[in-house]
């Protein structure tokens, strides 16, 4: 089979981990006999620095005549001064929207060989946990309504917290089909005790719960769920949650694997196209120097071929590949606390050897 795969390199170290699952993709496609062409285009900052815009329409236009898109990162202290709407970031909100993107799929995982880098204590995470975070992604407080007015006090800004019923109806569904295909177990988090928005969330996942009775589903806070997650991660299987909510879980949930270096993440909306990035920043200050941890990337990469191209046995290859490695006690400088650690493509070629 062929494949047309869109690549968004980015900023900061996004090259460099990006080149890393292209490397690892080359190598899966020999194998199993598929062909992945690679096309690059710009994003972010050096998207602005090239054309005068974080996301050109050639971008978005290449994106969308893909079958998949892999990501690395954008942003950096070089654009920080530019206004909001000219900022790097505002290509990620860009490119999610142009491609329908209104789910993200991040999977919070320790695995056995990195428990010792867990800040937690050894007997909370003695069993290892393995979270699916469903976050809602084109909506909410992102893509409200905001400006500048006059307020009470004088100058004041406003970001506007705004979901639809049908906008939550297809996250919560994505989330109980995902239940039902791992442990059956569902967290909807919320803010219901404060906002009408997360009312009418909690309400539409109460309604939707009667269609998957074989689903436990529970609600929880989101004050409180920050705090379960450190408390006690193994609690959580799938949990399903807004757009700013998920955002920062998730982030949360990514430290207590060990290193946010170690996360994928795929972005999915009505059809098999996605967008797969790691979900980590661009990291200038170790961009150029080949010591970035690429495997959050090479992770998203497998992600792609399950979730959009249905590969199943090419994406358990690379994910047995990663273990196999980290097993093997092989470990880049985010992992290695000091002790001798490999480069961004020694690690990729240790991946590669297993495969």
């Amino acid at each position: 089979m062929n494949y047309n795969i869109a690549l968004l390199k980015g900023d900061g170290i996004g090259p460099e981990i990006v080149d890393s699952a292209v490397k690892v993709l080359e190598v899966v496609g020999k194998k199993f006999g598929h062909v992945f062409n690679f096309t690059p285009y710009l994003i972010g900052g050096s998207a602005i620095d090239a054309t005068g815009e974080p996301l050109p329409k050639e971008t978005v236009e290449g994106c969308l005549a893909s079958d998949s898109v892999l990501l690395g990162a954008v942003g950096g202290p070089k654009w920080d001064t530019l206004p909001g709407n000219m900022r790097p970031e505002k290509a990620l909100l860009g490119i999610r929207s142009a491609m329908g993107l209104f789910t993200n799929l991040r999977p919070a995982k320790l695995y056995p060989a990195l428990k010792g880098d867990c800040p937690l204590r050894e007997d909370i995470v003695a069993n290892g946990f393995d979270i699916m975070i469903v976050r809602e992604l084109t909506g909410g407080i992102y893509f409200g309504e905001r400006g500048f007015r006059e307020g009470k006090y004088g100058e004041e800004a406003y970001d506007t917290e705004c979901y639809s019923r049908m906008e939550i109806e297809r996250i919560c569904k994505v989330a109980f089909e995902t239940a039902m295909k791992r442990n059956k177990k569902l967290v909807s988090i919320d803010k219901a005790n404060v906002l009408d928005s997360s009312r009418l969330w909690r309400n539409v996942v109460h309604k939707m719960a009667k269609s998957y009775p074989e689903v436990e589903v529970s609600d929880m806070l989101v004050d409180n769920a920050a705090m379960q997650l450190v408390r006690n991660p193994a609690q959580f299987d799938v949990i399903v949650t807004t757009n700013m909510f998920g955002d920062i879980l998730s982030d949360e949930a990514s430290q207590i694997t060990g290193s946010i270096g170690m996360l994928p993440s795929a972005s999915l909306g009505n059809n098999t196209r996605g967008l797969y990035e790691p979900i980590h920043g661009s990291a200038p200050d170790i961009a150029g120097w080949n010591v970035a941890n690429p495997i959050a990337t090479i992770l998203s990469a497998a992600m792609m071929l399950l979730y959009s191209f249905n590969l199943t046995k090419e994406s358990e290859a690379i994910v047995n590949a990663v273990n196999k490695v980290l097993e093997a006690g092989y470990r880049t400088a985010d992992l290695a606390h000091g002790a001798p650690s490999l480069s961004t493509t020694e690690i990729t070629d240790k991946i590669i050897e297993n495969l």
